[in-house]
């Protein structure tokens, strides 16, 4: 079982009225070195001085089996902006949750935003 996601036109979880027909919304997720342009429904590079920006709703639609689109950046999703946790069995960061395939803006590739350290961040350092 894996996720499909799309980003939704909400831009808070209060302003969704109905349940999805499949999967789950997520609100509260945050774009670090990058933002949301909603207009074009991808991935933007981040406004000068802003690092953090607010991610609109997002649908996590269960699949069978997803092989993610070459052309979406496999954005990993952390739960704290520290991006480090201590090593689980699997050898994976017990900070990381999984990545959330996102449309990128036109002209950029998905190494664009490896470089850049974009990643999705759950929570906020206080």
């Amino acid at each position: 079982l894996s996720f499909g996601f799309e980003v939704t036109q909400s831009q808070s979880g209060s302003s969704v009225t109905e349940p999805p027909r499949d999967g789950i919304f997520v609100d509260g997720l945050w774009i670090d070195g990058g933002r949301w342009d909603s207009t074009g429904g991808c991935l933007q590079e981040s406004q000068p001085g802003v690092m953090r920006a607010p991610l609109p709703v997002v649908q996590f639609k269960p699949v069978q089996s997803c092989e993610p689109p070459a052309e979406q950046y496999q954005c990993p999703l952390y739960k704290t902006a520290e991006r480090a946790g201590v090593l689980s069995t699997t050898g994976q960061s017990t900070n990381f949750v999984l990545c959330v395939s996102l449309p990128v803006a036109r002209g950029t590739g998905t190494d664009c935003w490896v470089l850049q350290g974009v990643a999705l961040l759950c929570q906020l350092d206080s």
